[in-house]
């Protein structure tokens, strides 16, 4: 046992990682997959700034490995203020930076260590030079114990060193006196690195479309390149190409009708209305290019939702037609009491250690719509074609309305009951109606019974609360048809789904180009033949009694919200969409309907 007389100048035995590889690799499991281009760019980013005035960074082949080897390796060149043989050493092969460029809610000095070379068994190749001296150092995995640490390196007169002065035929064109290179070496000497990684969106494209879709903006004065077109020689400039990248704040200043800024509690949300031109799709390889939703934060991209979930948040802030065109960022703002920190990982971004409150955020949003982007949803819908089936719908429902048992109770000074204003389930308060919402974070405690009280003392709560009344409240949600045809609907949108329910503005959105109403469009008019107006007719009809079978089971399924085994989430699973496609796949009470109003409308059909 080691023992001392006295604590000496310390009073606690620091404590030690034993295993740093383990930790890597497991903080290295959640990054995204390109995470590693956010943190090297946004070190290179910081090296030029350190240096002072413009700079430029770039995303290309490393030239010199690729004419040795014959493999194409990714690397990054930026002129910032590079390091020597000894400071490359001291910062790179720590796990985390010094304390003065540490903080909680900035620098962690882990990130491109997380992110880069726990994808990099092989290693990152350092190549700086300060002062016009270059240094090469080798960070890589130990294959044999799986360490991470710098590769010793054999000189000239067969010592080894953590480190190698490096002769300047090997330094980038872009780099003059200063500046740093970093190889991207993979798995193994084979493995060709600019190669977009399985599943990254536009191939030839994916490092323009991450940064420009990560990054809001580049700094003033930091020009920022990306290689494209690799696999073509390059003598062929019109497609081997280095992009200028620019961030979305620039594509979408230059292709946006109009934008504004909302104010929220405690953030903003910046919006756009992105002009309906062949631009939405033609440059969505290297851009986010139509609508989606994203949180902002010191001009940097988290949490963006695109295709079907970003359709689904913007629905949530009320933009329920014209997706395709809306762009909304929400920038939450920090305080003392509203603190803004990221995981780890740098790839969540939290509020006092909480998921963000899109929730919340929707339901301002919705409330105080910008006139704007209420024009456009107005202009898109009035774009459908279907007749409004709502009256006629709630003729036939009428006599059957106490089946569904919708009443509900609202405060009435005169009224002769008491209400319990605090909806109490014993044992806690229930949230059903909180600020959750189906895939979203916020205020919400999902599944649980209870809530904010939680205690036995709730079993002795007066009974005696403000007088109320019974009431009525419309249970018919607003629908709507959508189709592509009069491009009220977007492609992907609904794809091969009946219907989708949304919760908080009770609205229900049918697709009419579904295979189930048009199969029985087309079944109708083949058996009655005529004209496109007998057509329009049968379409008529048959939409018809479909919105009312939906209808029917948004309004019974809602009938069960408030007791105990349905909380909200199970609601929602109840409407969900491939829910509400599976409450019309049964067609015999339908298929009788339609003929029965058809033969009224269009004359007895004559069959043998």
């Amino acid at each position: 046992m080691i023992t001392r007389t006295s604590a000496g100048s310390y009073k606690t035995l620091p404590m030690t990682v034993k295993n740093t590889g383990f930790l890597l690799d497991r903080l290295g499991q959640d990054c995204h997959p390109l995470q590693f281009l956010r943190e090297l760019t946004q070190n290179s980013i910081e090296a030029i700034q350190r240096v002072g005035g413009e700079g430029e960074i770039c995303w290309d082949v490393d030239w010199n490995h690729y004419a040795l080897t014959g493999v194409m390796k990714l690397c990054v060149i930026d002129t910032g203020d590079g390091m020597t043989g000894l400071e490359m050493v001291e910062h790179i092969n720590k796990l985390s930076s010094s304390g003065a460029e540490q903080s909680l809610s900035g620098n962690y000095g882990v990130g491109a260590k997380i992110a880069a070379a726990t994808r990099n068994h092989a290693g990152l190749v350092y190549v700086s030079w300060k002062d016009g001296k270059g240094a090469m150092i080798h960070l890589w995995r130990n294959p044999v114990d799986g360490t991470y640490g710098l590769k010793q390196q054999q000189r000239a007169d067969g010592l080894y060193s953590d480190y190698l002065e490096i002769d300047d035929t090997v330094k980038p064109e872009a780099i003059g006196e200063h500046g740093t290179m970093i190889v991207l070496l993979g798995n193994d000497e084979d493995q060709n690195t600019i190669e977009a990684p399985n599943g990254s969106p536009a191939a030839s494209r994916w490092i323009s479309k991450y940064l420009n879709t990560r990054f809001f903006q580049f700094p003033d004065g930091i020009k920022l390149k990306a290689r494209e077109g690799w696999q073509f020689p390059r003598s062929d400039t019109d497609r081997n190409v280095a992009r200028g990248l620019v961030g979305q704040k620039r594509y979408l200043s230059d292709h946006a009708q109009s934008c504004g800024c909302l104010p929220l509690t405690n953030a903003a949300a910046h919006w756009w209305i992105l002009k309906d031109e062949p631009a939405l799709t033609n440059n969505s390889g290297h851009v986010e290019s139509s609508g989606h939703a994203a949180a902002l934060y010191q001009n940097e991209l988290y949490e963006m939702s695109t295709g079907r979930a970003g359709t689904a948040r913007l629905q949530n802030f009320g933009v329920i037609f014209g997706m395709k065109q809306v762009v909304i960022y929400v920038e939450p703002f920090a305080s003392e009491s509203h603190r803004l920190t990221t995981n780890t990982a740098r790839t969540t971004l939290l509020i006092n250690n909480e998921p963000l409150p899109w929730a919340d955020w929707a339901a301002e949003f919705r409330e105080r719509m910008p006139k704007e982007i209420d024009e456009l949803i107005q202009e898109k819908a009035a774009r459908a074609e279907t007749r409004d089936h709502a009256k006629s719908i709630r003729e036939r429902l009428r006599p059957l309305l106490d089946l569904f048992k919708v009443s509900r109770y609202r405060p009435a000074p005169a009224g002769t009951l008491q209400l319990d204003v605090q909806n109490v389930v014993r044992g806690g308060r229930s949230r059903l109606n909180g600020g959750g919402e189906t895939g979203e974070s916020g205020s919400s405690d999902g599944g649980k019974r209870g809530g904010t009280v939680g205690n036995i003392y709730s079993l002795f709560e007066k009974k005696d609360g403000p007088p109320g009344e019974k009431v009525e409240p419309d249970p018919f949600p607003k629908t709507q048809w959508i189709s592509v045809r009069d491009g009220t609907r977007e492609p992907n949108q609904l794809e091969d789904r009946a219907a989708k329910f949304m919760h908080e503005q009770n609205v229900l959105q049918i697709n009419a180009d579904f295979r189930v109403f048009v199969d029985m469009i087309n079944r109708w008019h083949r058996e009655f033949g005529g004209t496109d107006a007998v057509r329009k007719t049968v379409e008529d009809v048959v939409h018809g009694w479909f919105e009312q079978a939906l209808v029917e089971t948004v309004i019974g399924v809602q009938a069960l919200q408030g007791g105990r085994e349905w909380p909200l989430q199970n609601i929602q699973a109840a409407l969900s969409e491939e829910a509400l496609t599976s409450s019309i796949m049964q067609r015999y009470h339908i298929n009788t309907a339609v003929k029965r109003e058809l033969g009224a409308r269009l004359g007895k059909l004559q069959v043998a």
